[in-house]
């Protein structure tokens, strides 16, 4: 029975992935045709896509398809460690109620936009930190003070905690840092497309080096 009842959620969960997909069309064409669109289509790069979620037939998934989409392009869960997801959720939420940082002008960019309930809420961080960003431990990686590791601290403190070399292997790493390589132009981060004298340069080698050195087997 248990069996059978695992199996009739994952149908229904996948099931739900052309609907979520039709809600993506849906808030890219509000963008489109809002005033705002450019601002909020603009505050995360379209670099993840929803096949890649981790669980994706998962309620937690299933609910990042249905409200984050709403307002940006989809985030993916190991955008930041586990203990800066509740803060973030909540104030992502109490701007889907207009209720954010901009005052009336927040209340009108969130126009037929629909929030989560607390218990869907309360489901979506749980998914959030199950699948965070693992942090690199600094008495563990103690490299990453070095010169050798300056490269990789500059460029990913950026935008996040450092990330634990285990989390991948040095092939996946190497499709991670060109991934993460495009959202830093996106997000007109530091890439070292034209070098400038004493401005930090993204040494995409040295970083896939220092990864490689102690990347999972």
């Amino acid at each position: 029975m248990r069996t059978c009842a695992l199996l009739l959620a994952l149908l229904a969960g996948l099931a739900c992935l052309p609907a979520r997909a039709d809600e993506i069309a849906a808030a890219k064409k509000r963008w489109a045709e809002s005033p705002h669109g450019p601002l909020l289509e603009r505050i995360l790069p379209p670099a993840f896509e929803a096949r890649e979620l981790p669980e994706r037939a998962s309620p937690g998934a299933q609910l990042a398809l249905r409200y984050c989409v709403q307002c940006h392009n989809l985030p993916n869960p190991a955008m930041h460690h586990a203990a800066k997801w509740p803060g973030i959720v909540e104030r992502m939420v109490l701007r889907m109620k207009g209720r954010g940082n901009l005052g009336v002008l927040m209340a009108d960019m969130m126009a037929g936009v629909k929030a989560p309930s607390a218990e869907e809420t309360a489901t979506l961080v749980v998914y959030l930190q199950k699948h965070a960003q693992s942090p690199l431990d600094p008495l563990r990686y103690p490299e990453v003070f070095q010169p050798s590791g300056e490269a990789f601290r500059l460029a990913c403190n950026q935008c996040h905690v450092l990330p634990d070399p285990q989390r991948y292997s040095a092939a996946e790493w190497r499709a991670v840092v060109a991934r993460m390589q495009r959202n830093m132009q996106w997000m007109n981060r530091v890439v070292g497309s034209q070098p400038l004298p004493g401005e930090p340069q993204l040494r995409v080698e040295e970083i896939n080096a220092f990864l490689e050195r102690y990347a999972r087997k």
